[in-house]
Parts: C-alpha cells; structure tokens; sequence
C-alpha cells in the first residue's frame, strides 16, 4: 500500500476510533472501564516513546548528545504550551480528573460561553493536527513505527476525547452535536498527515528530531497526566498492572 495512504488511513483511525471509543466509554461503558483505559494507555504511550521512537532516533545517525537535549527541551516546552492552554486546554473546571466525567456530565449546573467551547475546539483540532504531523514523520521512518506511534495516538486520545465530551455537555450541548463537531476537529490529524507528508519527504533530515518530539508528547502525557491519576486508584490494582503490561505488549507486537 502506498505510503501516503498509510498515513491517511492511520489519521483517519487516530481520529474517528478514538472519537468512537470516548464515546463508547461516556455513555455505554461503566465508568471504572475509563480508569483501566488509562492504564493501558500509559504502557501503549511509554512502550512507543521509548522503545520505538527514541531507539528509532538515535539508530537515523543522531547521537545521545544530540537527542536528549531535544526531548528534554521538548516535555518543557510541553509543560509551557499546557500552561498556555495551547496544547491540552485544560479549560477552567475540565482539570477535574476524567474518571469522574460521567458524574459530572449529568450534575454540573455551570454552563460555559460560546468563546470557551470554541476554545476548547480550536484547541482540540490544533492538538489532533499536531497528531497527524507526529503519525507522518513516524510513517516517513518505519511503517511499523508509524503504526505503532498510531496506536499510542488513539490511546492518549480517549481520555481526552472523553473529557472534552463532559465540558461540551456540560456547555449545554446536545450529545449528537456534540459528537459532530469533536469529529470535525479530529479530521485535522489527517490536514497534518497530509501536509507532513509532502513537506517532510523532502526535508528527511527533520524527520528524527520530529520523532524526538513524538516520544517527548507521549512521555509528557503518561507521566503528567496519566500516572498521576492511576496514583489514587487504590482498588483493581492488578486490573490496573495487567493493563499498562497489555498496553507495552501490544505496542511490542
């Protein structure tokens, strides 16, 4: 298959699966299967950031002492844009903990403006291109790699696809409307692919430090946004265990 197609069918499944599967786990599933959906996205995102991407990395000719500097600068610069509120919007009471969504969905009386959902859509869309741009280079590298990096997309996409449900509920949204439109902004992952793909082909010297940045966003995720909630989840620890091990072992395969 040729490999633009790759690119666009792995866009399409990093958007609209995750999109589907939030949700599946807002309004079919039982809220505890959210946490779990955290665990196993936190293997699939370190599994991918460190044993795919950064090995991927340093094996394209870079040296450990051009690498390690890029990912660190990378989580900071992560670190900054959340604080701006660029990169995962965490938009006034959305910094509840996502495993709490469905109760809030239904109890919170706080309904924001029109400039915060579109907020939290430009936002959105603007986090799902970046994904696209991620999934390209990775693809541009390895086609395993690029599936791999996919996955690991999809993953870290739920719980946030889930809690930009609650905020749009929350806003007053209808459930259809509001499935419609985080489905528009997650088809900018395939604007990204697409751009990606035609500007990075011929720029291929790029190509390993974008991967650097795709290890750094998965790292960043897991380990300031993931694990902390998984540090409070006191019961199903096993469950919780067996699942980050699941995540690792897909991601290996």
């Amino acid at each position: 298959m040729p490999l633009i197609l790759q690119i666009l069918m792995a866009c399409l499944l990093g958007g609209v699966l995750s999109l589907l599967a939030a949700f599946l786990v807002m309004f079919g599933l039982p809220k505890k299967w959210l946490s779990y959906a955290v665990s196993f996205s936190t293997g699939v995102l370190l599994a991918t950031s460190m044993l795919h991407l950064l090995p991927e990395a340093l094996s394209s000719g870079l040296t450990p002492q051009e690498v390690f500097p890029v990912l660190l600068a990378s989580v900071l610069g992560f670190f900054v844009l959340e604080k701006l509120a660029i990169w995962r919007h965490s938009h006034h009471d959305a910094d509840d903990s996502h495993l709490e969504i469905s109760s809030k969905v239904h109890t919170s009386g706080h309904h924001h403006g029109d400039a915060g959902v579109l907020g939290i859509l430009i936002g959105d869309g603007f986090h799902n291109f970046t994904d696209g741009v991620l999934i390209a280079a990775a693809f541009l590298t390895d086609p395993a790699i690029g599936w791999a990096t996919t996955l690991a997309v999809i993953a870290h996409e739920i719980p946030q696809e889930a809690g930009d449900f609650a905020i749009l509920l929350a806003s007053g949204w209808e459930r259809k409307k509001a499935l419609f439109w985080n489905g528009v902004s997650s088809l900018a992952s395939v604007a990204g692919g697409i751009i990606a793909y035609f500007s990075l082909e011929h720029t291929e010297a790029w190509i390993p430090y974008i991967v650097i940045i795709a290890a750094a966003s998965f790292i960043y995720i897991a380990i300031a946004d993931l694990l902390p909630r998984l540090k409070f989840e006191f019961q199903g620890l096993g469950w919780h265990s067996l699942c980050i091990l699941m995540g690792i072992s897909i991601t290996l395969l």
